[in-house]
């Protein structure tokens, strides 16, 4: 559960703050955000009831949306996954070569090894998605006579805390895998470029002060180790409110 850090900043934004660093690595450890957020309230900027999913089918969006608001909620502190569009970013990737699996090597010994020696799996991102959607919701089904989207957020966090290590697994796909999945592609959506998708209102890179794709930054030079007095713009421009 998330508590107040260092200089009162709570665990789930510091675990934000320093994530950027890792992404695409796979997610190691304790590493599931903290669950005491609250989901978003307002109308979405990023995912509109009018937006139509390329990739997901009409079963499969619910539990995007509620996965990525579980893995990194809207709270106090700044908005969420959901709120600044993950779920579009998402859907996009897995019609991208991304999501095909085109960027890696995908033959075959496929063999169980330590995450530094890379992906060892078989299945590309978007059938890694499609495959536990599918398992998740339908053990949820038999234990809960409900898919995982319509379950209360202690019962979902439960399954995502069992999912990331292990406890809870499947023969279409490991439950550490398929955690690891979700959990890399929504934090590469809260930090992506707006254009992407996620990040609609640059909350991360304002989290982490990232300037974004400013191009000068000769005021600053002479004026090391000092925060970057201007918020930052996206690569079509869209600036910080």
């Amino acid at each position: 559960m998330s508590k107040q850090g260092n200089k009162g900043v709570p665990s789930r934004r510091r675990f934000l703050q320093q994530t950027l660093a890792l992404i695409p690595l796979a997610a190691a450890g304790n590493s599931l955000v903290s669950f005491n957020g609250m989901a978003a309230s307002e109308p979405s900027e990023g995912v509109s009831a009018d937006y139509v999913p390329i990739f997901f089918n009409s079963e499969e969006w619910p539990f995007v949306l509620a996965v990525t608001d579980r893995l990194i909620p809207a709270d106090e502190h700044g908005p969420g996954a959901l709120s600044e569009g993950v779920p579009v970013f998402i859907d996009r990737q897995m019609e991208l070569p991304y999501g095909y699996g085109h960027l890696w090597y995908m033959h075959g010994p496929f063999a169980t090894a330590e995450p530094e020696l890379g992906y060892q799996s078989a299945l590309v991102p978007r059938e890694s998605w499609r495959r536990g959607i599918r398992a998740v919701n339908g053990w949820c089904q038999e234990t809960f006579h409900k898919p995982f989207a319509e379950l209360e957020h202690p019962q979902q966090n439960d399954i995502l805390r069992r999912l990331e290590s292990n406890d809870l697994s499947f023969d279409e796909v490991p439950g550490s895998l398929f955690f690891t999945q979700m959990l890399e592609n929504c934090k590469e959506g809260y930090f992506a470029d707006p254009m992407h998708g996620g990040n609609q209102t640059l909350a991360s890179w304002k989290l982490i002060g990232f300037p974004g794709a400013r191009a000068d930054y000769q005021q600053v030079m002479d004026h090391p180790n000092r925060p970057y007095p201007l918020g930052p713009v996206s690569i079509s421009g869209k600036r910080s409110a």
